[in-house]
């Protein structure tokens, strides 16, 4: 912590860095502000009470810093942006095209980003859609009018969150998207507190109570310090090169290491898996809100179910498994090294390099995707046992502003240090 706070007060007296950090401060009010202008024609009351219970619309709110619950023109947050980056990023694998736009360099990366951008837009139509059917009880005054009203606030609203993301990524520091979710996340602190004085009596009176609040402190600190831990762990491969003459020069012939993250998947399976898990629940409170059939109330109180925590578990695995393989290729990585003249000590090139990389990552991944799992139940369970429900930070919001915090740390740094080197040079 005192490492940050150093790191914050040198860049602030660099003047670039300092309107840097005003920029992205001024753009983040914006977005605090505009999660408090209400959508024409919801009643956030009912609202409130229809997000009580289980559903995919609780994740959205989370995401968004409560602005769904408060009904307001950010209700969509940024999800319908981050699903269509993903969505991206999984067709250029499977799309030859795509994939060769890709690796074209800074004109094919602006070309993808505009893909994502019209992607961003017709999904959170899509999904306002369904929170118009599905949230219909919260609609004053039902009919074509309300629902082109709602569903285009709802999209312009997450198009403008994605432009303030984009211009705090291009004029302040750090990555504008994920700033806006830590930021979101970061204003549900107060209403979590609130809830957890509300419980009080669950914790303990007099000194007990004391006692219990710094307990959950604890816990929470040693939560954070091993995230960090693993998000900033990696596993490192030596790889050495061999010398060559050219001419009169010999090159090569250093050793370096392949650094791989041991959580390359980051909070992704998360997502994937808490909305696979809600879809369910949701899709029935599309159709068949009312509806007694056994079937219906099966699937409407689904997440409820004590053995859904383990699927859940079993599910944030397997896509820890799939998404590190969808973006880390082995096979790719053993053949540019065997270009360049690279190899790893005792492994020969081509296929026994890659499958030695492939068996290092499969092992790194195994531990990745359990601690993943662990992090993102241990709220639960620790709130069951305690008796204390609604005031944990789930695990994916620790990892999404752990991740956000570090790597933000790390453009400050990186942009003090060019700027360092630049004044060494004139």
């Amino acid at each position: 912590m005192r490492a940050i706070i150093e790191t914050l007060r040198n860049a602030w007296k660099i003047a670039d860095l300092r309107k840097r950090i005003l920029v992205t401060l001024f753009f983040l009010l914006l977005f605090r502000l505009g999660a408090a202008i209400p959508v024409p024609g919801l009643n956030p009351d009912i609202l409130k009470e229809l997000l009580g219970g289980a559903s995919i619309f609780n994740f959205a709110n989370i995401i968004g810093g409560g602005a769904l619950a408060r009904a307001t023109i950010f209700a969509l947050g940024i999800t319908p942006y981050i699903t269509a980056s993903i969505i991206m990023n999984l067709l250029a694998v499977a799309i030859p095209k795509l994939e060769q736009l890709a690796k074209e360099g800074e004109e094919g990366r602006k070309i993808m980003a505009q893909y994502t951008r019209y992607g961003t837009v017709v999904l959170a139509f899509l999904q306002a859609t369904g929170f118009y059917f599905g949230l219909r009880d919260a609609v004053m005054t039902r009919g074509w009018f309300s629902f082109v009203t709602i569903t285009l606030t709802f999209t312009a609203g997450t198009a403008i969150l994605m432009w303030l993301g984009e211009q705090i990524t291009e004029h302040g520091i750090g990555n504008g998207i994920s700033l806006i979710i830590f930021a979101g996340i970061l204003s549900q602190g107060p209403a979590a507190y609130g809830a957890l004085m509300a419980q009080k009596e669950n914790i303990g009176t007099g000194i007990m109570l004391y006692v219990g609040i710094a307990a959950i402190v604890l816990v929470f600190l040693a939560v954070v310090t091993a995230v960090v831990w693993v998000q900033e762990a990696e596993r490192r491969i030596p790889v050495q090169y061999a010398k060559r003459v050219v001419g009169r020069k010999m090159y090569g012939g250093q050793s370096t290491h392949i650094p791989i993250k041991v959580n390359m998947a980051g909070v992704i399976p998360i997502i994937f898996a808490s909305s696979f898990i809600m879809l369910p629940p949701t899709i029935v409170g599309f159709f068949w809100a009312n509806s007694t059939h056994p079937v219906a109330v099966f699937f409407r109180h689904f997440p409820e179910k004590p053995w859904v925590a383990a699927l859940n578990g079993v599910l944030i695995m397997f896509f820890t498994f799939f998404y590190t393989f969808i973006q880390f290729n082995p096979v790719e990585l053993a053949n540019n090294l065997k270009k360049n003249g690279g190899f790893i000590p005792g492994i020969r090139p081509g296929k026994p390099t890659s499958d030695y990389i492939f068996k290092v990552v499969n092992r790194i991944t195994w531990f990745s995707a359990v601690f993943i799992a662990a992090i993102q139940l241990f709220p639960s369970l620790l709130g069951t046992l305690t008796k204390l429900q609604g005031v944990w930070i789930a695990g994916s919001s620790i990892m999404i502003m752990v991740g956000v915090a570090l790597e933000t740390v790390k453009q400050i740094e990186s942009q003090m240090i060019m700027r360092h080197y630049k004044g060494f040079l004139e």
